[in-house]
């Protein structure tokens, strides 16, 4: 009787593993989704739909991972899964809204731009994959790919219903931002991942009001606080790296200043 009891409870824990490993994965398969819907209303020429699409791929994107972690169910079929849909709903399909929307008049050009995009936020997810293990968890090195796409997309839903850019103008904010966004991704430039944020004492009262200040800023208008946030996560690394270069140079020169020997005048 006692074998047949722990044979059932083994069963039943293994089938609870299972079902933990499959609500990330199944997350993960609603963030491939939307990618691939984006990529669908990109080709009839709805960019509207195709932003919200990619937002919401991100908001599964999140879950999926938190999912993963809380339930201890991370592994290496999930990772490389992930992966997968992230090159598809955050690099093919912002890659093709931005050539569709703003490049597509620019010739191999445009095309060049569109792809260096997707390519670099490719090698941005290989090299995250291949250093995960000896990565610092409080930042990320470059910028994350589903943050590059957040600027895209919000981008988009801001310039269909706040700024209007002209035919001349949109090609070339659109030509900076995708080649900025780029080389943030594969740069070495540091981006806080909000990991190390600790929900204890007075810290979880502040933070609970910012955030309540966050949400009703975006619910209030989000065609512009939504582009606000993702373009200030993206600034936010270099402005960080200059900030501790001029920092440094600074305290180096009063240094200096300090060991120069005093001479005193002769009476």
């Amino acid at each position: 009787m006692r074998g047949n009891g722990l044979r059932q409870a083994l069963v039943k824990e293994g089938r609870k593993r299972q079902a933990m490993h499959l609500i990330p994965n199944l997350l993960t398969t609603g963030n491939l989704f939307c990618g691939v819907y984006a990529i669908l209303s990109v080709f009839n020429a709805n960019y509207m739909a195709a932003a919200i699409a990619i937002l919401v791929a991100m908001i599964f994107d999140v879950l999926d991972g938190k999912s993963a972690r809380l339930t201890n169910s991370t592994s290496h079929f999930g990772l490389e899964y992930d992966s997968l849909s992230d090159v598809v709903s955050f690099g093919v399909a912002p890659g093709l809204l931005i050539y569709s929307w703003a490049l597509s008049g620019q010739g191999t050009f445009g095309v060049a731009v569109m792809f260096a995009y997707v390519a670099m936020g490719a090698v941005r997810l290989a090299r995250f994959n291949s250093t995960v293990a000896l990565a610092d968890s409080k930042y990320f090195t470059g910028l994350a790919i589903p943050a590059a796409a957040g600027v895209v997309a919000s981008l988009v839903i801001l310039e269909q219903h706040v700024v209007r850019m002209g035919t001349d103008v949109k090609p070339v904010v659109v030509l900076i931002i995708t080649l900025a966004l780029s080389f943030l991704m594969v740069s070495t430039v540091k981006y806080r991942s909000f990991k190390d944020m600790k929900f204890k004492g007075r810290q979880q009262i502040t933070y609970l009001v910012w955030g309540i200040l966050a949400l009703m800023l975006i619910a209030a208008w989000p065609e512009v606080m939504l582009f606000v946030v993702f373009a200030g996560y993206a600034l936010m690394g270099p402005t960080e790296r200059v900030f501790w270069l001029v920092a440094r140079a600074t305290g180096k020169k009063a240094l200096l200043k300090s060991d120069q020997p005093v001479i005193e005048p002769k009476a």
